[in-house]
């Protein structure tokens, strides 16, 4: 049995445990592949892409390139990815220009090259090539 207030110490335990499990540095740091013989590609979408991005940056031994999309950023680039810029929710041309950029960037690697997707709420209308139908209306 709990002592009184007890629950309230319980929750906020269960609350602190989750928002840590949730910090970007820490998964991103636990979840890091080995690095490749070839070149590690990051692409990305998401409304929390920059931080995520910004943690693999802090954590990644070696160079990135690559490109994400996000809706406000006051950064151009990070550790060599681009952040480039679309709408959200409703998908808009930049969405488009930016998903193609990305598959352009994936396209012709190898097998000792790496891919890094960085994906977080709002990547399905950030990252419009599959939403593209709605512009053929």
């Amino acid at each position: 049995m709990l002592e009184p207030g007890g629950h309230r110490q319980v929750l906020q335990g269960l609350f602190e445990t989750a928002v840590a499990a949730a910090d970007p540095s820490e998964a991103v740091r636990r979840n890091l592949p080995p690095r490749p013989k070839g070149r590690t590609v990051v692409v990305g979408a998401g409304k929390a892409v920059v931080p995520i991005l910004t943690s693999l940056h802090a954590a990644w031994d070696g160079p990135l390139s690559g490109a994400v999309v996000t809706t406000d950023a006051s950064l151009e680039t990070v550790g060599g990815v681009d952040i480039l810029r679309a709408s959200h929710p409703r998908p808009d041309e930049r969405g488009l220009a930016a998903s193609a950029r990305m598959m352009d960037l994936v396209s012709g690697l190898t097998p000792d090259d790496l891919v890094i997707a960085l994906i977080s709420g709002g990547g399905s209308s950030l990252f419009a090539r599959t939403t593209s139908r709605l512009f053929a209306r």
